[in-house]
C-alpha cells in the first residue's frame, strides 16, 4: 500500500529555516519523479519543487529558487525539502506528491510569522 507521511512543519520566524520530510512506503522513491506542492490560505495548490529520476534533475518555482532545496535519500526511502530564508508568503500546507501515480500525502503545515 502506497503511503506518504510528511513531517517537519511548524511555526518559524521570517528568515528562519525548516526541513520537511516525506517518508514513503509501498514504492521506491528513487524510481519516481516526485514533487513538493503547497497551498496557502485562499490560494490554489502550486508546485514548489520537483526532482526527476534521470540524473536527479531538480526544478523550482521562481518564488523559491535559491532558498529551497529538494532532495531524496534512497536508503531511507524519503523525500526532503530544505527551506531557508523563509518569508511570510511561504506560509502554506506542504504536500509530498508522486507524479506518475498521482498520489498525495496528508501535508504538513508551515507558518512563517513573527
Amino acid at each position: 500500500q502506497v503511503q506518504l507521511v510528511e513531517s517537519g512543519g511548524g511555526l518559524v520566524q521570517p528568515g528562519g529555516s525548516l526541513r520537511l520530510s516525506c517518508a514513503a512506503s509501498g514504492f521506491t522513491v528513487s524510481a519516481y519523479a516526485m514533487s513538493w506542492y503547497r497551498q496557502g490560505p485562499g490560494k490554489e495548490r502550486e508546485m514548489v519543487a520537483t526532482i526527476r529520476t534521470a540524473g536527479d534533475r531538480t526544478y523550482y518555482a521562481d518564488s523559491v529558487k535559491g532558498r529551497f532545496t529538494i532532495s531524496r535519500d534512497n536508503a531511507k526511502n524519503a523525500l526532503y525539502l530544505q527551506m531557508n530564508s523563509l518569508k511570510p508568503e511561504d506560509t502554506a500546507r506542504y504536500y509530498c506528491y508522486v507524479i506518475a501515480r498521482n498520489f498525495w500525502g496528508q501535508g504538513t503545515q508551515v507558518t512563517v510569522s513573527s
